[in-house]
């Protein structure tokens, strides 16, 4: 969106601020205790937010908010929050393990990180959300590790949707949603009882994603093709959520389902972050289509209303699983 005559400009000054970012970085400075923007030149930030504004402004004066801004604005203002959440880091749970090569590694990369989660909304053609660099790496961080993320509050609450694509391409094939494990009630009512959970949640996927795939106990209920031609047009998806996404064929789908769970899932977290606005429960970070929850003990009798409003998508009501612990790695799941 830069305009051509201050695209120049803007590298030249947004590397310049880069460069103090790094020195920053390279400095171990804890940005976390420290405003980045006090520790700059007053005359580097100024001319950097000038020519910034001089962009925002010839935006302002010739795009298009897009159909979804204000979505887009709600789901900046989470991830705002959550950035400013300070993680609960605790390395005593790799102490013992640090005999071994991998967490001695996995100890030295960690330690120099910021704790705090830090949300990119544009990373994906989908829009499912990614992390900026410098941010706590929660979304590829070896599952072995989580436990060292412990809750600021008295435990985690952590609140996914059960199968959220599966039940996309079901919620827009038109299709009511089943109140069992998606998978189960497939292998039951789709595959006739003629294969396992595990072998019905292989095949759902091998098709799904592969249109040269012909299955015809999978096309009976998913309307894949139906969906194709209601949300593909002339190389572009728009999805229910009014996101426009350029696509070829062997794509579309893809992009339909995948940018649909997601935005279900960004629009369910906030809502669940207004609902906490004023209480002492809030939002620690997401991972993909789950939700993190740091609850306080005080409002325990919070946590089924917080579910049912996780569960109410804008197409249909999703089951959701609930998980509790007292860490991020030893997270138990239940039932409400």
């Amino acid at each position: 969106m830069c305009p051509s005559h201050l695209q120049y400009e803007w590298k030249n000054k947004s590397d310049h601020l880069k460069a103090f970012y790094r020195s920053c970085f390279e400095a171990k400075i804890d940005l976390g205790e420290h405003s980045f923007y006090d520790l700059v030149p007053k005359k580097v930030l100024m001319d950097y937010l000038e020519i910034k504004n001089q962009i925002t402004q010839y935006i302002f004066e010739t795009g298009e908010r897009p159909q979804n801004y204000n979505f887009l604005l709600e789901v900046t203002k989470v991830v705002e929050d959550i950035k400013e959440q300070k993680l609960n880091i605790d390395f005593s749970a790799l102490k013992e393990r640090l005999a071994e090569f991998k967490v001695r590694q996995f100890y030295k990369k960690i330690a120099k990180v910021s704790p705090f989660v830090s949300y990119n909304i544009f990373g994906t053609k989908t829009g499912r959300l990614t992390t900026n660099r410098g941010s706590f790496p929660i979304l590829t961080m070896d599952k072995n590790y989580r436990s060292i993320i412990k809750p600021r509050n008295d435990f985690f609450l952590e609140l996914d949707f059960n199968a959220a694509e599966i039940r996309t391409l079901l919620a827009l094939s038109g299709e009511e949603q089943p109140k069992e494990d998606i998978h189960e009630w497939n292998a039951k009512n789709v595959y006739r009882d003629l294969q396992t959970r595990e072998e019905a949640k292989k095949r759902i996927f091998a098709w799904l994603y592969n249109p040269a795939s012909k299955d015809y106990l999978s096309s009976r209920v998913y309307d894949r093709e139906g969906v194709v031609q209601k949300y593909y047009n002339e190389g572009q998806v728009k999805t229910f959520c009014n996101r426009v996404i350029p696509a070829d064929d062997h794509h579309a789908l893809n992009y339909i389902i995948q940018s649909t769970a997601s935005d279900l899932f960004l629009d369910r977290m906030i809502a669940v972050h207004k609902y906490l606005s004023d209480k002492k429960s809030f939002i620690s970070f997401s991972i993909h289509d789950s939700l993190v929850i740091d609850f306080a003990e005080s409002e325990r009798d919070l946590i089924f209303e917080v579910a049912q409003i996780f569960s109410r998508t804008k197409i249909s009501d999703f089951l959701t699983n609930v998980a509790v612990g007292k860490n991020y790695g030893e997270m138990k799941v239940c039932k409400l």
